[in-house]
C-alpha cells in the first residue's frame, strides 16, 4: 500500500484500562515520530478514552506501531479516518460480541458435554475447520436435548457484554439501524436482539420436534459468506455502500463482513482475525466502538 500524504486526516482514538497519561505521553511522541501533524486532542471520556486529530504521512506505519504501544499500556488504540467516521449502519455477531458466553458451548453443558463441543468451537472460530460441517457435528451431539433447557441457558446463563447496551442505544438514538447476524440459533438472537434494541436479526434455525432438539439444523445454514450477503443487503436497502458500515466480530465466520466494511472491528478477537483486520478492541469494552466514531460519552453526535 503506498504511504499516504499529510491530507489524510484521521482520529486516533485511545481507550484505557489504567492511568492514561503515560499512554497519551508516548502516542504523541510516537506519532511526532511518524511525522504525524497534531490539530487538536480532547477527552472522549475522561480517564477513559482521549482522541488526537491528525494528519497523517502513512496510516498502515503508523498502525503497525500503535501495536506495541497498546501493548505496553494495556490500551486499545484505533487509528480512524475522519471522512465518513460517523456509520450509517451497524452490523454485529452475537456469541462472545454481544454477549459473554458462547450459546452453544452452555447448551452443551447441560448435556454434560461442554469440553467436546467448546474444543470443536474454538477450532472453528480459528478457523481451522468449515464452519457449516462444524456447527452441523456440534448440533448433532445435541440431540434430545429439551426446549426447557434452552430457556434455563437464556434465563441463567447469558449475560450481555460491557458496552453493548450502552453502544446500541446510542447508535438508536441517532437512528442508525442495528443488525444482529450470528452462526448461532434464532433461539437466542431473538432473545439478545429484543434486549439491547437490535433492528433485525439474523441466525441458524434449530429443528425441534416433540419439545426437543433433533440434533439438526435447518437449511441454509447462516455461515461467514451470509453473513456478508446480509450486511450487503442492507446496504442496499439503505442506500448506502459497504463504507457506510461498521461490523463487529471476534471468528473466523466475521472476516468477510469485517473486511468489507468501512469500519469492521474484531472484538477480542482470535489472533488470525486480528492479524487481516485494521481496526481492534482487545482490552476495554464495546463502549470504545462509539469512541471510535466520533462519539463521547453522553453525546449522540460527533462533536
Amino acid at each position: 500500500m503506498p504511504a499516504s500524504n499529510h491530507e489524510d486526516r484521521y482520529a486516533l482514538v485511545l481507550a484505557f484500562t489504567q492511568a492514561p497519561e503515560p499512554a497519551i505521553h508516548d502516542a504523541l511522541n510516537l506519532c511526532r515520530d511518524e511525522q504525524a501533524v497534531l490539530h487538536g486532542q480532547r477527552w472522549l471520556e475522561e480517564p477513559q478514552a482521549y482522541e488526537l486529530d491528525l494528519s497523517v504521512r502513512d496510516a498502515a506505519a503508523l498502525r503497525a506501531r500503535l501495536a506495541a504501544l497498546s501493548e505496553k499500556h494495556a490500551c486499545d488504540a484505533l487509528l480512524v479516518p475522519q471522512k465518513g467516521r460517523l456509520k450509517k449502519l451497524l452490523v454485529s455477531d452475537m456469541d462472545s460480541t454481544m454477549i459473554m458466553q458462547e450459546c452453544i458451548d452452555e447448551m452443551a453443558d447441560m448435556l454434560h458435554i461442554k469440553p467436546q463441543i467448546s474444543a470443536i468451537t474454538e477450532r472453528a472460530m480459528r478457523g481451522e475447520l468449515n464452519f457449516e460441517a462444524a456447527l452441523k457435528e456440534r448440533v448433532g451431539l445435541l440431540k434430545g436435548l429439551p426446549l426447557e433447557k434452552l430457556e434455563a441457558v437464556w434465563a441463567e446463563r447469558i449475560t450481555a457484554m460491557a458496552g453493548a447496551s450502552e453502544l446500541i442505544d446510542a447508535m438508536n438514538d441517532m437512528k442508525v439501524p442495528s443488525v444482529l447476524v450470528s452462526g448461532g440459533f434464532t433461539f437466542f438472537t431473538e432473545r439478545v436482539a429484543k434486549l439491547l434494541g437490535f433492528q433485525a436479526h439474523f441466525s441458524n434455525v434449530l429443528e425441534i420436534e416433540n419439545g426437543a432438539l433433533t440434533g439438526r439444523v435447518k437449511e441454509p445454514i447462516l455461515g461467514a459468506d451470509a453473513k456478508l450477503q446480509t450486511m450487503l443487503e442492507w446496504c442496499e436497502k439503505l442506500g448506502i455502500g459497504p463504507e457506510d458500515v461498521m461490523a463487529l466480530g471476534d471468528g473466523a465466520n466475521d472476516l468477510p463482513m469485517l473486511k468489507a466494511a468501512g469500519m469492521g472491528i474484531a472484538y477480542h478477537a482470535k489472533p488470525h482475525v486480528l492479524a487481516e483486520t485494521d481496526y481492534h478492541i482487545i482490552r476495554t469494552t464495546l463502549k470504545t466502538a462509539l469512541w471510535a466514531q466520533g462519539i463521547a460519552t453522553g453525546e449522540r453526535v460527533p462533536a
